[in-house]
């Protein structure tokens, strides 16, 4: 410590008070100017990284907004919904024919004495028809949606409750079947374009 004051007496002596004193704010000035530069520095860093993160953040949001009006320019294109139309009319067509087949199979297999199982089975059979278009309409989209997810589970109790009629339907009449399950499946149809326009 002694030594220290000494050397500094010594430089005052030798070199003056105004030169140490000019030494030492020389000193501390580079001090302060490197400490600006770094605090400056770190400010510049998180504007940059904060500006790097809004602008992923927007571009994200961007993306995002594309694809929704995307799908919303998809929905109203009107060939879109025709081809909806055309590919769901071509599902339950076919599906009447199936209905038609299962009532036939129930009344022909079926101990239809035991109406607990009967009723049981004709659920399960138009569930699995139900279940089986869903999986294929699940491939086609509209307006960013499957076209399944628009489909009515209601549906299944709706075809089941015109099946269990003609199947415990004391006289057997086919045509009079297949008018009551082409009824219900213009019902159904109805019901799909509404949910697919107003949804």
């Amino acid at each position: 410590m002694v030594e220290d004051v000494n050397s500094v007496a010594h430089g005052i002596t030798n070199y003056g008070m105004m030169a140490i004193t000019a030494a030492f704010f020389l000193v501390l000035t580079g001090l302060l100017w490197v400490a600006c530069f770094k605090w400056f520095k770190s400010i510049i860093d998180g504007m940059i990284k904060g500006n790097a993160k809004v602008n992923a953040d927007l571009l994200a949001e961007t993306r995002k907004q594309n694809e929704m009006l995307n799908d919303i320019s998809e929905g109203l294109r009107p060939e879109t919904l025709l081809k909806v139309k055309n590919l769901s009319s071509i599902c339950f067509d076919l599906a009447i024919e199936r209905v038609c087949r299962i009532i036939k199979r129930v009344r022909e297999e079926n101990h239809i004495a035991d109406r607990a199982a009967t009723v049981a089975k004709i659920r399960t059979l138009i569930e699995n028809l139900h279940e089986d278009r869903n999986s294929r309409l699940d491939s086609f989209l509209y307006r960013g949606r499957t076209l399944s997810s628009y489909a009515n589970v209601q549906w299944i109790e709706w075809v089941a409750e015109v099946v269990e009629k003609e199947v415990y339907n004391d006289t057997v009449n086919n045509g009079r079947a297949y008018t009551n399950v082409e009824a219900v499946y213009k019902r159904i149809k109805i019901d799909f374009y509404h949910r697919v326009q107003h949804n």
